[in-house]
């Protein structure tokens, strides 16, 4: 009981992960139209504070990350239903991007076991074709089509580097990556199901838990990343340091 009440960074840090779900799970459950549109956007401000409260520093990168996603919460609350859409997939579209260019650099593609390649490449090939697919049957407006599908394609290749790099080093950095990488997935599919097919408010519950724990994946990610770092440069220091008095 005292270790529940010791408050870590870890368990506040949760806490606060909760404490945004729950409020997002009532509104969406009220269904009252003005928290709708503004509480998506509190993940990642409340998130990024409990962060900064501990860790000071964050790369360009994942800051980058960081502002197209929280303009791409807020946008609902600007933006109609229609206009919505097209500039909220704008926005996603190139915070996938930086979190692609985040994780890439793990990717040795020449590394990869050749039957694990064909496998991704078999994956990657299928979402694909799936998803010209659908792209054409269920959306009309070209422009809609064109930004859904760099959408839904920065997340397949998302998928497919952040996969191939957790079967390929399988560290506890790179499965924290890939479980972010499939709650983000969830979430959007649940959103293009909110969007194109049938509007409920369990699912925009759903849309947002998931996304809120992908947010929070990401962040541990992040630190555990950069306390390997850390740690990996405090060995090398240690290492030059013997080898100068040797």
């Amino acid at each position: 009981m005292k270790n529940w009440l010791n408050l870590t960074f870890n368990k506040m840090f949760f806490g606060a992960l909760l404490g945004l779900l729950a409020i997002n799970a009532f509104v969406t459950f009220t269904q009252n139209s003005l928290m709708l549109k503004s509480t998506m956007a509190l993940f990642i401000p409340v998130l990024l504070i409990f962060y900064l409260v501990k860790y000071k520093t964050l790369g360009v990168i994942f800051i980058s990350f960081l502002f197209f996603s929280f303009l791409g919460d807020i946008s609902l609350t600007f933006f109609s239903n229609e206009t919505f859409v097209k500039v909220s997939s704008i926005l996603y579209f190139l915070s996938y991007l930086y979190l692609i260019a985040i994780v890439v650099p793990k990717f040795k593609l020449f590394k990869v076991d050749k039957l694990i390649g064909v496998y991704l490449l078999g994956v990657f090939v299928i979402n694909l074709f799936f998803l010209y697919t659908i792209l054409k049957v269920i959306i009309s407006d070209n422009t809609e089509v064109l930004l859904f599908g760099l959408k839904s394609l920065s997340l397949i290749v998302l998928a497919f580097i952040s996969f191939g790099v957790y079967l390929n080093t399988q560290s506890r950095q790179s499965i924290l990556f890939l479980v972010a990488v499939i709650f983000i997935i969830f979430s959007t599919i649940l959103n293009y199901v909110n969007l194109y097919y049938l509007y409920h408010w369990s699912f925009e519950m759903l849309h947002r838990v998931f996304y809120g724990a992908g947010l929070y994946f990401i962040f541990r990610y992040i630190i555990s990343d950069n306390k390997y770092k850390k740690t990996i440069y405090k060995i090398r220091q240690k290492f030059t340091s013997d080898n100068i008095w040797a």
